[in-house]
């Protein structure tokens, strides 16, 4: 497979601050990405170099084969962390208005809107007012208008933020149906278990630097194999578990990370009669932890 996209050492600095470090990526063509960080670690000010809104002080990016965005545009799909839609136009108007932007013909857009809004889901709503759409019909809207010039990269900063978990699961299915369709799809979150149900790569940055990237399977199978439990009851007895480095407490489920030389065994027999286990399996870290250990302590906003 071919690289979508590259970037080369890019940094970029706002006065005395350096929202990007010297990040070096190759993404492949066909693949679910995700940049993932804390907000304010640099993940939409990557975006936006890629996407030429800004250009980096030094280093290069390559994208579908060029140096920037300015001369594929219309090869691409780009959802903004700041979202929105005009209000008083109907959602069939509005995705053939973003299909006009990117050069389709009225009649191609037209058409393309309707296909688009029925396969998913939102075909009743076509000549209904924006206004009227609920957050999540909305911002399927705006992902669908990032799709309908049939672009090869699709770029989506946060599309999870503010959804419930119903739509939450609707943007997860159309992110899939991209990539089924062949398509590149990167997408940035600070929420690490929405990238790990999606991504078949990762990008980990933090304070500007990166952290990690590669295979998210290759990423987890790297890391030091944790104990998962689901229990109900007081968890305050995970804390003082003898043979224990580290615990991930939810509240009713739990990682736990033990100390070299001990048993998981050792770790259900202190458990048994303080909660009930519901489960407990070996299995690999997951993003959470992975990200807590490459971060070390420094792991506030930055």
């Amino acid at each position: 497979m071919s690289d979508a996209l590259t970037l080369h050492g890019v940094t970029k600095r706002f006065g005395s601050t350096t929202a990007v470090d010297g990040v070096s990526l190759a993404i492949q063509e066909g693949t679910i990405y995700g940049f993932l960080g804390q907000n304010g670690a640099g993940k939409t000010t990557t975006i936006r170099m890629i996407m030429s809104i800004l250009y980096p002080d030094e280093g290069s990016i390559t994208i579908l084969g060029h140096p920037n965005a300015e001369a594929i545009k219309d090869r691409l799909g780009y959802l903004p962390e700041e979202k929105g839609l005009y209000k008083k136009m109907t959602a069939g108007d509005i995705l053939a208005y973003f299909g006009r932007l990117k050069g389709l013909g009225g009649g191609e857009a037209k058409k393309r809107a309707k296909e688009l809004l029925e396969r998913f889901g939102l075909g009743d709503w076509i000549d209904k007012k924006c206004e009227t759409l609920s957050k999540g019909m909305g911002q399927k809207v705006q992902v669908l208008g990032t799709l309908i010039h049939s672009p090869d990269l699709v770029i989506l900063d946060e599309p999870f933020s503010g959804l419930d978990p119903v739509n939450v699961d609707t943007m997860k299915e159309v992110i899939l149906e991209m990539k089924r369709d062949g398509r590149t799809v990167i997408f940035s979150t600070h929420v690490m278990e929405q990238a790990e149900k999606l991504c078949d790569s990762i990008f980990l940055i933090h304070k500007g630097r990166k952290v990690l990237d590669g295979p998210l399977a290759e990423i987890r199978s790297s890391g030091d194999h944790g104990i998962q439990i689901d229990y109900d009851g007081d968890g305050t007895v995970l804390r003082n578990l003898a043979g224990v480095e580290r615990v991930n407490d939810s509240g009713k489920t739990a990682e736990i990370f033990l100390a070299e030389g001990h048993d998981p065994q050792e770790v259900l027999a202190q458990l048994v009669g303080k909660v009930r286990i519901r489960r407990f399996d070996l299995r690999e870290p997951s993003l959470h932890e992975i990200f807590i250990r490459a971060v070390g302590g420094d792991n506030h906003d930055g």
